[in-house]
């Protein structure tokens, strides 16, 4: 590592794949203000749905599998199916903090039960020496710097997995203050967690959620770009997400959480569990993400040795490797942050590193692709976009927050 600082190195990444426009402009001062708030912990669980990812990559032993990390819940999900190999990398270096502990706590603690305990469980001082004895001597010092070090108020970073690691970081910390927000007006999100039914699931969401977004201070506090910096929307995504009327964004969040809320059963859907209670439910059946199943546990630890993390951008990895090395890609939906050089950038490598066959998942925070237009014709003829696919995966898509789910498949197979 250079002689750079992790957080100085966090900055400096996520400003080059955030700024667009002036640092003195509106807009540019916004940028800015998100890539600050963007140096530490964003996600400490992946906002994406990873049964709908690996349905749609489909995955085999010969699959080699490049992801943005986030917080590592999908990348390791993916190592439950046996990729041939996984590459994941992020520009965060809280994110690959996060991953690399995971990795080191599936591969070095007893059993499922500690491995359960220590990242789908809240309250559990248990963990802490658990950390010490088995995951600590297989960490590198950069993660042991990170998770030892102290946050913004003096606690040390891994006495979150004591508490509720579920509540920290920029999404936690949105999801928490949303429930103050509702609580001021007499509402516990929790209340969602008690249906025993679908049905009931929509009664309590139009009787008692719903109204909260016809506020006007909620209504007021969506119009500000800023304060969705907690769900990861920078300044570029939050005009995609609201169509460029901030007056509309209400309304965008208002059918977000709608279904989140009522189009699956609470019982199998582990983001509206995070979303309204703050962590896994404990309840018979309970969904959770697949690298936490107990079911899964023995595919992940056989599939460990073929997962790397590396705290890098995306292109700049693929740059490094030779043509046809990889056929799934993963991306989140980082492409909503960039311009169109960027995106051209980005389609260019995975163009030269894919094979004929590879697949390109993706989601967008407004519903259509974004790339017709935007990446050259002689780049994106090489690759199908598969409409209806696409379409079924986004109505089935548990994360509920994106407005769609894009799958490329590359010409020639």
């Amino acid at each position: 590592m250079s002689g750079i600082r992790p957080r100085a190195q966090t900055a400096r990444a996520v400003g080059d794949a955030v700024f667009q426009n002036s640092h003195l402009s509106s807009k540019g001062l916004m940028e800015r203000a998100f890539a600050f708030a963007f140096r530490g912990l964003v996600y400490a669980q992946i906002w994406e749905d990873p049964l709908i990812d690996m349905e749609a990559m489909e995955i085999s032993g010969d699959s080699d599998i490049v992801t943005i990390a986030s917080g590592g819940c999908n990348m390791l999900s993916y190592l439950t199916a046996g990729p041939g190999s996984l590459h994941a990398v992020d520009l965060n270096t809280a994110h690959v903090a996060l991953g690399r502990l995971k990795i080191a706590a599936a591969r070095h603690l007893p059993d499922h039960e500690a491995f359960h305990r220590f990242f789908a469980q809240s309250g559990q001082r248990a963990n802490i020496a658990a950390y010490k004895a088995h995951v600590r001597p297989h960490l590198d010092d950069v993660t042991i710097r990170y998770w030892e070090g102290r946050d913004l108020i003096g606690r040390k970073r891994i006495n979150a997995f004591a508490r509720n690691i579920y509540t920290r970081g920029l999404l936690g910390q949105f999801i928490s203050a949303a429930h103050i927000v509702a609580r001021l007006y007499r509402i516990d999100p929790r209340e969602l967690l008690s249906a025993t039914s679908i049905e009931e699931q929509r009664a309590i969401f139009e009787h008692r959620l719903a109204p909260l977004f016809d506020r006007k201070f909620v209504r007021w506090l969506t119009q500000q770009p800023a304060s969705l910096f907690g769900l990861g929307i920078p300044p570029a995504q939050y005009d995609a997400l609201c169509s460029g009327s901030a007056d509309d964004m209400a309304g965008v969040l208002r059918q977000r959480l709608e279904k989140l809320a009522c189009d699956f059963d609470i019982r199998q859907n582990y983001f509206a569990q995070q979303a309204f209670g703050r962590g896994y439910a404990d309840m018979p059946d309970a969904a959770l993400p697949p690298y936490l199943e107990a079911g899964n546990h023995d595919a992940l630890i056989r599939h460990l040795d073929s997962a790397s993390i590396r705290h890098c951008n995306f292109v700049d990895y693929l740059a490094r490797h030779e043509a046809g090395r990889f056929d799934r890609y993963a991306l989140l939906d980082a492409q909503d942050w960039m311009t169109d050089a960027q995106l051209g950038a980005l389609w260019s490598e995975i163009t030269r590193t894919s094979r004929p066959g590879a697949r390109v998942i993706f989601r967008t925070a407004a519903a259509p692709t974004l790339l017709p237009g935007r990446v050259s014709d002689a780049i994106l003829g090489q690759w199908d976009y598969q409409e209806e696919r696409s379409l079924d995966f986004t109505r089935r898509d548990r994360s509920a927050i994106y407005g769609g789910f894009h799958l490329y498949i590359r010409k020639g197979a």
